[in-house]
């Protein structure tokens, strides 16, 4: 619990009040009605940022937090110039499991740090609530039968064993970290379900609001039940689990004014990806949203979860929704106790913050207005989660991206081609007898490779369109827009029951009308909780699923983070060899290139009875407004409209979506039956980490430095080198890495999914025994930096102009780059990870240079973590992504933003150059930077940019080489 000062020593112990439950029970809070006496302005202010300065308020203790912080933000003015930082203690931290693991290995080599700084190990320990939810390992390798979910845990554990045995040794090495083993959901449908009480008390009995931060940019998911939280790398969380303060601006607040109601057959995926592009529109990149009004009000609290899961993809820090009586509904229908939901209520009702306001109520940085009447069925793609297409459109849109080219968002392929098809046959045993590859056994899976050794060799077929074996035995075609993969996965839809149910539902009446999903389309459904499993059993709709392939094969994220698992060989080489665009539909939130499968270049996110309706149809190119879904029964043309479900046949189930007493007692076998796999993982003992010979789990590199300098001497004292020296700003000489385009993700920098053999990573992992099949994900081995650092900028889709294009004009894709030092390599092309380490031998610093939303995506500090081992001491960009721009400064690498109309562009950057970057010495927050271009003819061209470290506590982590020295010499008191 977060720690509270004592009323005596408080600046504000006059605002220490009492409220009554409504049972008569008692409790102290510190009051913003009461601080409102003196800032008057406070009952107009956002309630997100009322519930920040609550948190300011009670953590007012003159040292970390001043009464300055107070006023200031009690006077926050809604379009005041954001200079001052605010310090926001949270009440608790998330964490996935891919993140998390990285994070707990930071955290165990403090540990290591500090012995061998001759300092106690207990030094460091989470001081508020940690909660690890194991929900990314998960790979959807078994699908379309019963047993997928089963045959794909066992090889979940197999492959993660080590990082497991890891986790098992934190959860009894620091005593605030929970772990939530896998198999129980995704962490945000968790949180909200389980781990969010509401309020939290300290020890006192003085009550306080749920906040937090996440290592999962969707934790603002939390936001539809009023719970202030949003997502951060791992760095910037480690230091908040380990007391530190989050620092951020005081933030815009636009308010997004909600009017009338959807309308039939709209779902609530419709409204968010109608929402998402409307805010990108907007440009709220770094402002808390904050939702008010008469349509708000309407929505259910999964409908409001639905919208706060996607406030990443609108660039928003938060989508935020304040407290009311869906909220209290939704904490009954869960399973939180009497005593809970009394605490809840009273709480919020004392501190003014209970009810949605209406127009007029509250100041805000501007007012954005949208009628739910006009939302209409969306989907959107194929490559960025804002790029909404409505529904009757998706078909002709297709076939213009086809042909359009790559910069605006197209394929590049000739139109001529689009309707072209490829056939696969059904391969044959060698002795004659048919022998097809069952669809549920991938290539590398152990079953496959045990069927491979047994008795059934099998043999391609040549034909003049294609060739190979295919699912089932059946001849099948492959063409563009074909759909291959069609997933009901992530936290954003899967945390809805009316959009499942309504999935369900139309999976019913598919089924009943005689329709069917062709074997070779890759189906899964993937919960986001296993009530979920629960409510669809109950309601009988489930096994209408399964009939159409949709299995349930796993509780995580699975496809929605890259887990989707490969597709068959066969059909990964018609598509490469013929440069097919095929699709993937699925009910994520996001469809970044190469994110869902390499392979699958078009990636649409649609609401889950979409998904089922495309697997039907099986290609974009059907316009589902228009056109059949399919031939049913005795030939029949069937179409959408025949099977949508309407909304009373949703709301009529909806009773079982939301029963306490479910939620009870699914969430309490976390502690009491955990399932045997996760029993049989065995971790270490003690307080620090005996590092294995892993090739999963090693000791990072990041406090070396800091161990050298203040390492203990032989008597044990810390060593007379004292603090860190600041860091230097100035770099010279710098060699050009890369020159990106835009609207590079954290995807591109730093890939979650599969491992290609023939790249860095994978030569790397072959070289240290570890066969291809064993390779699991980037993000499975985010423990181990000798991986990671290989796979920055690897990402199979990523474009590196500096590289020349190919001769038909077409650019290389890749984590490659053109070494530029003078000797016998000048002008090579190597991977990223070769030239870093040849410029770094060399002692040569390096840059890279993109454009406008540079780090889009997920919250991944190894986009971050990746840049600094290759040596890049700068990024400059057009602009930054919120989370990535502090993960840069984090881990003490430099961002900086061009001005104006500025790009590297304009400048005429070849890759060839020399790079100087002068800050301003004094290294003042957003301040001009001096950039120098030294051209390979001898001229030189100097530009300003802007300093995009935002606060001072940024300037102090920078100056300490990054955040974690920085927090570990707090911590040691070196």
């Amino acid at each position: 619990m977060a720690s509270t000062p004592r009323p005596a020593r408080h600046a504000f112990a006059s605002t220490l009040k009492r409220f009554k439950t409504a049972s008569g029970k008692e409790g102290q809070f510190y009051s913003l009605p009461a601080l409102a006496r003196q800032y008057p302005g406070i009952k107009r202010l956002p309630v997100s940022i009322r519930i920040v300065l609550e948190s300011v308020l009670r953590n007012c203790d003159g040292r970390k937090v001043a009464p300055e912080h107070v006023a200031e933000l009690a006077q926050w003015a809604p379009q005041a110039p954001r200079t001052e930082e605010i310090p926001f203690v949270v009440s608790r931290v998330v964490l996935q499991d891919f993140t998390g693991v990285p994070l707990l290995v930071d955290l165990a080599a403090m540990r290591s740090a500090a012995i061998q700084c001759g300092k106690s190990a207990r030094k460091i320990q989470p001081l508020v609530p940690v909660d690890l939810v194991v929900d990314h390992s998960i790979m959807v390798d078994y699908y379309g039968k019963k047993s997928a979910l089963d045959l794909n845990m066992k090889l979940e554990f197999q492959r993660n064993r080590e990082r497991y045995e890891f986790m098992k040794w934190g959860m009894q090495a620091f005593d605030t970290l929970g772990v939530v083993p896998p198999g129980f959901g995704i962490v945000h449908q968790v949180n909200l379900e389980y781990l969010a009480r509401g309020v939290h008390k300290t020890k006192d009995k003085v009550y306080y609001p749920d906040t937090l931060v996440g290592t999962d940019s969707h934790t603002t998911m939390i936001n539809g039940i009023g719970v202030v939280g949003w997502g951060v790398g791992g760095i910037e969380a480690e230091a908040a689990m380990l007391g530190q303060p989050l620092y951020m601006l005081t933030p815009d607040v636009v308010g997004v004014e909600l009017t009338g109601k959807l309308r039939e057959g709209v779902t609530a995926t419709d409204l968010v990806l109608t929402v998402t592009e409307l805010m990108r529109s907007h440009k709220v990149v770094g402002k808390f949203v904050e939702y008010f009004g008469e349509g708000t009000r309407s929505l259910s609290v999964p409908d409001r979860a639905t919208l706060g899961n996607m406030s990443p993809e609108y660039g928003a820090t938060m989508g935020f929704f304040p407290v009311d009586e869906k909220t209290v509904e939704y904490f009954r229908g869960t399973g939180r106790t009497k005593a809970e939901i009394e605490a809840f209520e009273a709480y919020f009702r004392a501190q003014g913050l209970f009810g949605v306001p209406s127009a007029g109520d509250i100041d805000y940085s501007e007012v954005v207005r949208l009628d739910l009447g006009s939302v209409t069925p969306s989907v959107a793609g194929p490559k960025r989660p804002q790029d909404r297409i409505e529904l009757g459109n998706l078909s002709s849109q297709f076939a213009n991206l086809f042909s359009e080219p790559n910069a605006q968002t197209g394929f590049n392929r000739p139109a001529e081609l689009l309707h072209t098809r490829f056939h696969i046959r059904a391969g044959e045993q060698v002795g004659g007898e048919p022998t097809p590859l069952d669809k549920h056994v991938p290539e590398g899976s152990p079953r496959f490779l045990e069927e491979m050794k047994s008795n059934k060799p099998l043999r391609m077929a040549a034909h003049s369109e294609g060739h190979s074996i295919t699912p089932r035995g059946t001849d099948i075609s492959i063409g563009n827009g074909d759909v291959l993969i069609a997933a009901i996965t992530s936290c954003t839809n899967t945390s809805n029951p009316s959009v499942l149910l309504a999935a369900g539902l139309l999976a019913k009446k598919a089924v009943e009308a005689g329709l069917k999903v062709k074997p070779h389309i890759k189906t899964s459904l993937a919960p986001g909780s296993r009530i979920v499993t629960e409510y669809l059993t109950e309601t009988g709709l489930l096994p209408y699923l399964q009939k159409l392939g949709f299995d349930v094969v796993g509780y995580g994220c699975t496809t929605c983070i890259g887990n989707s698992g490969d597709l068959t060989s066969e059909i990964n080489e018609v598509i490469t060899h013929n440069d097919l665009i095929c699709s993937a539909v699925l009910s994520g939130n996001r469809n970044f290139e190469a994110r869902i499968h390499p392979n699958i270049k078009a990636n649409f996110l649609a609401s889950p009875p979409l998904v089922v309706a495309y697997a039907i149809a099986g290609t974009v190119l059907t316009d589902l407004m228009t056109e059949p879904v399919g031939k049913g029964k005795g030939g029949k043309d069937v179409y959408l409209g025949d099977i949508w479900p309407t909304s009373e046949e949703v709301q009529a189930l909806m009773k079982y979506a939301m029963k306490g007493k479910a939620f009870r007692e699914n969430y309490a076998r976390i502690a009491s039956e955990p399932g045997k796999l996760w029993e049989r993982i065995n971790g270490g003992t003690g307080m620090t980490y005996e590092w294995p010979k892993s090739t999963y789990i090693a000791e990072p590199p990041f406090f070396f430095d800091f161990i050298a300098k203040n390492g203990a001497n032989k008597t044990g004292a810390a060593s007379a080198s004292g603090q860190n020296e600041p860091k230097l700003p100035n770099v010279l000489g710098a060699r050009i890495m890369a020159l990106f385009g835009d609207s590079i993700t954290t995807d591109h920098i730093s890939p979650a999914g599969s491992i290609k053999e023939s790249s860095a990573a994978g030569q790397w992992l072959l070289q240290h025994g570890v066969m291809k099949q064993d390779f699991n994900s980037y993000g499975s081995r985010r423990g181990n930096h000798d991986v990671m650092m290989r796979g920055t900028f690897a990402n199979v889709r990523i474009k590196n102009l500096m590289v020349p294009p190919t001769a038909d004009g077409s650019r290389e894709e890749g984590g490659i780059t053109l070494y530029q030092n003078d000797g016998p390599l000048q002008g090579s092309k190597m991977f990223i990870f070769d030239a870093a380490m040849q410029y770094m031998a060399e002692d040569t610093p390096t840059v890279v240079f993109a454009g406008e939303e540079y780090g889009t995506g997920s919250s991944r500090d190894w986009a971050a973590k990746g840049t600094q081992l290759l040596g890049i001491k700068a990024v400059v960009a057009k602009s930054f992504e919120r989370i990535h721009r502090s993960n840069l400064v984090g881990m003490g690498v430099l961002p900086l933003q061009f001005k104006g109309k500025d790009t590297w562009e304009s400048l005429g950057l070849q890759g060839n150059e020399r790079i100087d970057v002068l800050p301003d010495p004094a290294l003042t927050p957003r301040s001009d930077t001096r950039l120098v271009i030294h051209r390979a003819d001898g001229s030189r061209k100097e530009v300003l940019v802007t300093l995009r470290i935002d606060t001072p506590i940024e300037i102090d982590y920078y100056q300490a080489g990054g955040i974690l020295p920085f927090v570990l010499g707090q911590l040691l008191e070196v």
